[in-house]
């Protein structure tokens, strides 16, 4: 099974269809609810509910996930019927094996109701109509020519004590975006040297500066209080989108003081500076964090 742990839970929607062939008679008595075994419209909607509950039952590679609302509909073409379901829900992972079983599961109960009554009956096609949600929904990437900065601080780092593995991190990732211009740089727990390289990489054209470091409470964690008379404006909401994604791992996380701002149209990000507290926080807010530069140069959310 593919690990999901570190997708984010969102609104997902996938919606497959069945269509079955048979003779117009045998679709005027389903129509009419004639078929000796039953009412076939009722009984396969009730069995598509219950294949899609338990589609990682049957599927060893799917993930269990929470569907919260799903639709069946029917529509009867002329020698044809076509059963449609949509699973929706909030979830690291989307429905369309759930959708696609409960659509073949639907079909198959209509099969066996109807085959004594009509030997032409064949289930034609079960096919994923559409989804939504994910990766598919939010394709952002970095805007053309993105220069972006990485700068750890820490005194430890600096004096050669230990090894920096938060800004290697933040790199590999932005690289792994697609943003190729990326400097870094080590500097102390130092407010003054924190502004001076910010202001410097801002200077040069660097859109987006990521400081990872210094986001704590201990006596030299600083960065917040040195960035935060650099922006013009703040971004609550990308700091609570890490500090949400990172309670769900570890209650420590409520003592990181994540900042995000802009100043004029660079961004600049303040991330925990352990390699967890790193990973977990690009995670959290790339690649959806680029359409932001679409906002700031005044295009729409959609």
């Amino acid at each position: 099974m593919i690990d999901i742990t570190a997708k984010r839970t969102t609104f997902r929607e996938a919606t497959a269809r069945a269509r079955l062939s048979m003779k117009p008679e045998t679709l005027a008595r389903i129509r009419e609810r004639a078929v000796p075994k039953g009412d076939v419209l009722e009984i396969s909607r009730a069995v598509a509910f219950h294949a899609a509950k338990f589609t990682p039952h049957i599927f060893p590679f799917t993930h269990p996930v929470h569907i919260t609302g799903m639709d069946i509909a029917y529509r009867f073409e002329e020698n044809a019927l076509v059963i449609e379901v949509t699973c929706r829900g909030l979830d690291r992972t989307g429905f369309e094996v759930e959708a696609m079983h409960a659509a073949a599961a639907a079909a198959l109960n209509a099969y066996d109701m109807v085959k004594p009554l009509d030997d032409t009956v064949r289930v034609e096609e079960i096919a994923l109509v559409a989804k939504k949600g994910g990766k598919s929904s939010f394709r952002d990437a970095p805007p053309p020519g993105l220069r972006a900065g990485v700068l750890v601080a820490s005194d430890s780092v600096s004096a050669g004590k230990k090894e920096d593995r938060a800004g290697q991190i933040i790199w590999e990732r932005l690289e792994e975006l697609g943003v190729e211009d990326i400097a870094y740089r080590v500097v102390p727990d130092e407010p003054g040297e924190i502004r001076k390289q910010v202001l410097a990489w801002l200077e040069e054209g660097r859109k987006l500066v990521i400081v990872t470091g210094g986001t704590g409470l201990s006596p030299r964690d600083r960065t917040p209080e040195a960035l935060r008379d650099l922006l013009d404006r703040d971004i609550p909401g990308v700091a609570l989108a890490s500090l949400v994604y990172g309670l769900e791992r570890t209650p420590y996380a409520m003592l990181s003081r994540t900042l995000a701002g802009v100043r004029g149209d660079a961004v600049i990000l303040a991330l925990p500076g352990s390699s967890r507290g790193a990973r977990e926080a690009m995670d959290a807010l790339f690649p959806h964090l680029f359409h932001l530069y679409r906002v700031l140069a005044g295009r729409r959310h959609d």
